[in-house]
């Protein structure tokens, strides 16, 4: 594939100015942001349901709750669209200077926002419109923040400075954890539940206050500045970008040879390690939280050096052999974290058969992203629950017509309305561990891990995911900020990043859970973020360009 390139001179790394330091800073607090955010609401969602959809059954809260994270989530790519444009026309410093200021007004109204009972249906209405809000404005900070900081970075160290933004998104998650962790100790489970989970997000004010001065200080970026000068801006930064083919093709392939496989193999690492303990392998909300707290706090400087690495051997390379690597290991890393977190679990998978047959017609899809779907069918019911339990079952296909019948170890369980209740029963009574048992992993405290010879195991399994995070996460900035001029580079290397990320990444919890549910295999699941992180190999190694050498002031793709 030729694309036209100019490549920098070679020359020697000097050492980090403190204009240069103070402009990682300011960056990096606003995709601090971007994350503390995330997983404050995802940590409290069934909270903040209580407070905001009053009406309904705890069930309806949660899902209305995930709704309004969802509308966040779903808004990215618009976001990514406005600000992609101001910052490509107006400026990146007060372009992502304004995105700064509405996520983090948005993050901290939501610790002020009265509940139901106090204004009724005006309290989830304003609640999802400031969720709305935060999602544009995340959609422009990550872009505007990456390309900032590499228009800043000397030529040669772009992958070592883009990489200190890199590590803010294990750093948001980190402080989100110490955040409520912290509070919920002091204030206890019912102060915490009626008042206290708004502390974390009224003080994200102090995040705000920091991040606005530093920023109002910073210049524009040398390159922006330089395009301007010289007249050779875009009017039309998004038809640029996504109307003239040469750009689009690279926009495409920035997506499918890189941001797809980066956005799987990170969420797998971190989102989906996080759900599989909780969710499957039943470890108590506290200590998977303590364990994964622990791998990040174990792998978030691997970001830097993989950055840094990539400074020296390029960017494909390192992202590349992660996704490989990663695809290699997913089945084997998963596995062995079910033999130490639940041994009782892995047991019971070998030796308890349950075998569901039912008419392949008379089965759909239990995909359900955010928990809205009501699954009647008897073959449905049956995977939905099934999946819910964490245990393992074969399907048979029954006769055109037939309805569904579930066995444990040839014992029939009745599909019908006290099912999952049965179902628990006989499967704990074959061998399955009941909620709570003894053998699976719990910790009492935070440095309390570090004395568990099982907990230090899972530790560091979770911490070779977290490595692999920062082989495809650490040089992506860099990466993406290079493939494009600068002209329209805020626009177009944000609409992949976010659509790589929000959807390939944000659906990757739902739809694996979803393939576990039809499959009855607790691994199953992991083929998505296999097949998408192989499917990035494969685009990403034969049609995308090495762009370490680039010089981004002059390149133009003509």
């Amino acid at each position: 594939m030729t694309m036209a390139t100019a490549v920098a001179p070679p020359v020697t790394p000097r050492p980090m100015t403190k204009e240069e330091r103070k402009v990682i800073l300011a960056s990096s607090l606003g995709t601090i942001f971007e994350w503390y955010d995330f997983y404050l609401y995802g940590s409290l969602a069934v909270m903040i349901g209580a407070q905001f959809f009053a009406p309904f059954d705890a069930n309806t809260r949660a899902i209305f709750a995930l709704l309004a994270f969802a509308a966040g989530f779903l808004v990215r790519p618009f976001g990514a669209l406005v600000f992609g444009r101001l910052g490509d026309m107006v400026g990146r410093k007060y372009t992502f200077l304004v995105t700064i200021v509405i996520m983090g007004v948005s993050t901290f109204l939501v610790g002020l926002l009265p509940s139901y009972e106090t204004i009724g249906w005006a309290a989830p209405v304003i609640l999802i419109m400031l969720r709305m809000l935060q999602g544009l404005a995340l959609g422009g900070e990550y872009g505007g923040a990456a390309v900032y900081v590499a228009e800043h970075a000397p030529v040669g160290r772009r992958g070592f400075y883009t990489s200190w933004i890199q590590t803010t998104a294990t750093v948001g998650l980190l402080l989100s954890l110490v955040v409520i962790l912290t509070i919920r100790m002091y204030l206890g489970e019912a102060a915490f539940a009626a008042w206290g989970w708004r502390i974390p997000f009224l003080l994200s004010v102090f995040l705000l206050g920091i991040s606005v001065w530093i920023r109002l200080q910073m210049n524009e970026s040398p390159a922006f500045q330089k395009m301007k000068e010289e007249g050779t801006g875009s009017k039309a930064p998004l038809s640029e970008a996504f109307g003239e083919w040469k750009n689009a093709k690279i926009g495409l392939l920035a997506l499918f040879g890189l941001t797809a496989g980066q956005a799987v193999v990170w969420y797998t690492g971190q989102f989906y390690a996080l759900f599989f303990l909780q969710n499957i392998l039943k470890v108590d909300l506290f200590t998977a939280n303590v364990l994964i707290a622990w791998s990040l706090v174990l792998g978030t400087g691997f970001f830097i050096v993989f950055g840094a690495l990539s400074d020296r051997i390029g960017r494909k390379p390192i992202i590349l052999a992660g996704c490989l690597i990663a695809a290699a290991t997913f089945f084997p890393l998963f596995g062995a974290l079910t033999k130490a977190a639940n041994p009782a679990l892995h047991r019971a998978h070998e030796q308890v058969k349950v075998v569901l047959t039912a008419d392949p017609a008379g089965c759909g899809n239990v995909f359900n992203p955010v928990g809205t779907r009501v699954f009647t069918a008897p073959c449905d019911v049956s995977r939905v629950a099934l999946a819910n339990q964490a245990i393992k079952y074969d399907t048979v296909s029954g006769p055109a017509g037939s309805g569904a019948t579930l066995t444990v170890n040839g014992t029939a369980i009745p599909i019908d309305a006290a099912f999952a209740r049965n179902l628990a029963t006989a499967t704990q009574t074959a061998g399955y561990p009941a909620a709570g048992n003894a053998e699976i992993i719990k910790v009492n405290g935070f440095f309390s891990a570090l004395f568990s010879g099982t907990a230090l195991w899972i530790i560091g399994i979770l911490t070779i995911l977290v490595i692999y995070v920062t082989m495809v996460y650490g040089p992506i900035a860099a990466a993406l900020v290079e493939l494009f001029p600068t002209r329209i580079r805020y626009t177009a290397m944000s609409l992949p990043y976010h659509i790589g990320n929000g959807w390939f990444g944000g659906l990757l919890p739902a739809t694996s859970f979803a393939m576990v549910a039809a499959t009855g295999d607790i691994y199953y699941g992991l083929w998505y973020p296999i097949v998408i992180a192989l499917m990035t190999f494969v685009i990403g190694l034969v049609f995308l360009p090495e762009t370490k050498d680039r010089d981004i002031f002059t390149y133009d793709n003509k």
